[in-house]
């Protein structure tokens, strides 16, 4: 028996590799399908189930042309609705691959039609659980996505139900998540990406003895808006979208400067820079923004822009495939090509470059001393906020950067900074590409401002 956590860590996501005497099944697998075909066929297997956990709204999953490269059968919980061809799964249906079987525990709470999977052994042993968005390390799944239909209080209720399934098992069953930190798909996913049932009921606090009404209040507290993009990724899983191949082929189209400038025209296209803010703030496309492939790049590009907008890419060479790769895992779909030669191609072509300033801790605790008409501009999370920040500091989280921007004066200095440096750099881009053209970025964030002389406050300003 083989079982392998396959993560992803720009998506804080973790697929499944499970094989038996030949046979295979893949759980929550992501968009780029061929690594799991390439893992089968390198061990003589073959993929017989593709397990959905329930309906991502984080990712685009490859389940339908993963699926159609290898007749795989989709298999999802009860309750589901698709447009495509699956098996929905009965409560307690076991699945045969190999010399073991996979348990369907209709689990909902965080979607309706949520599941998780039970591996027994060839001794007919359990001997773990894929949780999906059930059951997290330190935390469970956000019960408010159904908005509209059903509220977060009435999908708590069900999902206090539901992790009774689950606690019931032994405490050495292995707990398998869909994520790991970093992913909005819970409030405060602990940093381990796997566990055991037995740790989680005594470290996790939505498993604590508690009444019902209590779970639900524990459960819903605190939860921030879920990103725009989760609803349309939700709804391309369900319905459908792209075959892979061909956002893939588009996207990896060599643009000349000709017609680099012909699709910002004619398609009203953004450009996405994937290059490290290090290169970035030397000197970019007046207008692009900044994702850099060191950070959760695809994820913030679906928080900033619409999944639909076109898109034309500015990266360092030998990093394009890399660039659409992450972006048509989120949904994307619509990427126009990249600038052949990157930035050198446009800069040796002497067209107009716009920079970003950035500056040290140093400088900025000088700067906030001198300048008090100095905009503070604090992109980090509100609960990060709220723990410490700066005194005076404007809060104004990354993703409320694009339509919150008209709130900040745009003849002031506007000196921005986040936790250590990745999420400053993008909302200096958005600024940038707003009009504003007084923009400072701290390089190491907040991490490297507390080092210096500066008054840190706790709590709300």
């Amino acid at each position: 028996m083989i079982i392998e956590q396959m993560y992803t860590n720009c998506l804080a996501q973790a697929a499944y590799y499970i094989e038996s005497n030949g046979e295979v099944a893949i759980i929550d697998p992501i968009r780029d399908y061929q690594i799991y075909i390439d893992k089968a066929k390198a061990n003589g297997a073959k993929i017989k189930y593709i397990f959905e956990t329930h309906f991502h709204a984080d990712f685009v999953s490859g389940h339908i042309d993963l699926a159609a490269k290898t007749s795989a059968q989709i298999v999802y919980g009860p309750s589901t609705v698709t447009n495509f061809k699956a098996h929905i799964g009965k409560d307690n249906e076991v699945f045969k691959i190999g010399d073991i079987q996979i348990q369907l525990l209709h689990t909902p709470g965080h979607t309706l039609e949520s599941s998780s999977f039970l591996l027994k052994d060839n001794k007919n042993q359990n001997h773990c659980v894929f949780t999906g968005d059930t059951l997290f390390v330190g935390d469970v799944g956000r019960p408010d996505l159904l908005d509209g239909f059903m509220t977060k209080e009435e999908l708590a209720s069900l999902m206090y139900q539901s992790l009774k399934k689950l606690t019931c098992l032994e405490d050495n069953v292995i707990v398998y998540p869909a994520h790991g930190p970093g992913s909005a798909c819970g409030k405060n996913i602990g940093k381990e990406t796997f566990s055991t049932i037995g740790e989680q009921k005594k470290s996790n606090y939505a498993l604590q003895p508690m009444l019902e009404d209590a779970f639900i209040a524990a459960v819903t507290d605190g939860i921030s808006a879920a990103p725009a993009y989760f609803f349309k990724d939700a709804k391309l899983n369900k319905d459908g979208y792209i075959n892979y191949d061909e956002v893939l082929k588009q996207g990896l189209q060599s643009l000349n400067i000709e017609q680099f400038k012909g699709i910002l025209i004619n398609d009203n296209a953004t450009i996405i820079d994937s290059r490290l803010h290090d290169f970035f703030e030397l000197g970019f496309i007046p207008g692009s923004l900044n994702f850099g492939l060191n950070g959760q790049y695809a994820i913030w590009a679906a928080t900033i822009i619409d999944l639909h907008q076109a898109i034309v890419l500015v990266c360092k060479p030998g990093t394009e495939e890399e660039s659409v790769q992450r972006l048509s895992r989120v949904g994307f779909d619509n990427i126009k090509g990249f600038l052949q030669g990157g930035i050198d191609t446009w800069k040796n072509a002497n067209e107009k470059m716009d920079m970003v300033i950035s500056i040290s801790s140093e400088e900025f605790a000088l700067d906030s001393k001198h300048n008090p008409k100095a905009i503070l501009l604090d992109v980090r999370k509100p609960s990060e906020y709220e723990k410490e920040h700066i005194l005076n500091a404007t809060s104004m989280q990354l993703s409320e950067i694009p339509t919150r921007a008209s709130e900040l004066d745009p003849k002031a200095e506007i000196i921005v900074h986040c936790a250590g440096g990745y999420r400053s750099m993008v909302a200096s881009s958005i600024l940038k590409k707003e009009g504003f053209i007084n923009v400072k970025n701290v390089w190491g964030g907040f991490a490297k401002i507390k080092e210096e002389e500066v008054n840190i406050v706790a709590g709300s300003k």
